[in-house]
């Protein structure tokens, strides 16, 4: 069962209970036996692997000076 954090409305003390996963209603303060809602906070991103920075799968790019259309050159026939 995962763990969740509550906060009291009344004196604002924060608790951790275990809950099941469809238990939603608000818990008891263990201090002032107040109304607790379950408090909801960011979760960290943890990228890992490949594929997350621009220098992973670049392409080559091209010279400053050209376009960055590819050129086509004819061959002059020799006479």
């Amino acid at each position: 069962m995962p763990i969740y954090e509550f906060e009291c409305k009344k004196c604002h003390h924060k608790f951790d209970l275990k809950r099941g996963y469809g238990e939603f209603q608000d818990a008891v303060c263990p201090a002032c036996k107040g109304k607790a809602p379950r408090c909801f906070s960011a979760v960290p991103v943890i990228f890992k692997g490949s594929g997350f920075y621009i220098t992973d799968h670049r392409k080559p790019e091209a010279s400053e000076g050209g376009s960055s259309a590819p050129s086509t050159k004819t061959a002059a026939p020799n006479n």
